[in-house]
């Protein structure tokens, strides 16, 4: 077991990043977003995104479900969820950014305060309910990219909308699936609930094989291949995590993203915590996964990497790529650089 110490919790801090920490937690996250974009705009921003944050080193290239990553670490959903800044994520040296949760049409979320900062454990609350403005704001988006994001590998995660019926879940995924599918490299169908008062997590065979059988069956009509990983819940019980091994070694699925935010972790607000408090729950589910497969499958880790040394961990118990959104909210984009510097000297000590 993966034991993270007290001195794993101890990345300090900028004066900007300690100045945008007394701010509420989504407010401070919308103002580095804007000025991410304002310096992205520069006529030499994207260059000094690059010179101060992108890893460099040919040791952290990999292919995953037949796909190149230039390094293994990337964005998760939930930072850039309508794609607004996939030229400066790109430049900063993220390998991939998934996008999303992308739903059929806009939706506002659930009112605020939304996202609460846990200060003493390092840890946010999550109850924003999917805030999206729409598959056809976020396809224009994507529809732009630019010679900045050639190298970036676009993922698209598929949610569904709080105020629909579950009923209507099945035909929201394949709508965003069918519209999305020429413009990104790969889809992660995202099965686990952020807001508290919508706890609809598919747990079943049943459950898994209605949301994902019409999206493969999309796929094997199309000349192009699209991997299809699903995201689960870090409050799923051994036994409903090994149905969805099940249904990845017996289906077309291609791998499994773990995990989104714990429901049953928030004690003091409700949502889905994420952070610090949800490290050791993600790195045990991975590790899981990784070994019931025989490392056999591709597994993203996301959940609970605030620090470098938790990158490397989540690699280490049998993650193949990661993707970051707390740790870079609370501890900014240099978390990137200091990650992949873990990663390689931690390769060069196998060595």
């Amino acid at each position: 077991m993966y034991i993270v110490s007290s001195k794993t919790k101890s990345m300090r801090r900028s004066i900007f990043q300690n100045i945008l920490w007394t701010l509420p937690a989504e407010t401070a996250h919308n103002i580095k977003m804007a000025l991410l974009g304002v310096v992205g705009k520069l006529p030499t921003g994207k260059w000094w995104l690059k010179l101060c944050h992108a890893p460099r080193s040919e040791e952290l290239e990999r292919e995953v479900f037949g796909i190149h990553f230039r390094n293994p670490i990337g964005v998760a959903a939930g930072f850039d969820p309508n794609g607004d800044r996939l030229n400066e994520l790109s430049a900063t040296g993220f390998s991939f950014v998934e996008i999303g949760s992308v739903v059929p049409r806009p939706q506002p979320g659930t009112p605020r305060p939304r996202l609460h900062r846990m200060r003493s454990i390092d840890s946010l609350i999550d109850n924003s309910g999917y805030p999206s403005l729409g598959l056809e704001y976020v396809l224009n988006n994507v529809r732009k990219r630019t010679k900045h994001t050639r190298n970036l590998v676009i993922g698209c995660n598929i949610g569904r909308l709080t105020a629909s019926h579950r009923d209507d879940t099945v035909k929201e995924y394949l709508r965003v699936f069918r519209n999305m599918y020429q413009y990104v490299d790969f889809f992660v169908i995202n099965a686990a609930c952020n807001t508290a008062s919508k706890r609809y997590v598919p747990r079943t065979r049943e459950e898994l094989m209605a949301l994902l059988e019409p999206l493969f069956e999309f796929r094997r009509g199309q000349l192009d291949y699209r991997p299809i990983l699903i995201k689960i819940s870090p409050d799923l019980s051994q036994e409903e995590i090994d149905t969805v091994i099940e249904v990845l070694i017996e289906t077309p699925l291609d791998g499994i993203e773990a995990v989104a935010g714990s429901l049953d972790m928030a004690t003091k607000h409700r949502g889905a915590l994420t952070g610090a408090r949800l490290t050791q729950r993600a790195l045990e589910v991975v590790r899981y996964i990784a070994e019931k497969t025989e490392h056999n499958y591709p597994i993203i880790g996301s959940g609970g990497m605030m620090q470098p040394e938790d990158i490397k961990a989540m690699l280490e118990v049998g993650a193949s790529l990661v993707a970051l959104n707390t740790g870079l909210r609370e501890n900014g984009l240099r978390l990137l650089k200091r990650g992949a510097k873990a990663i390689v000297s931690k390769d060069k000590k196998d060595k």
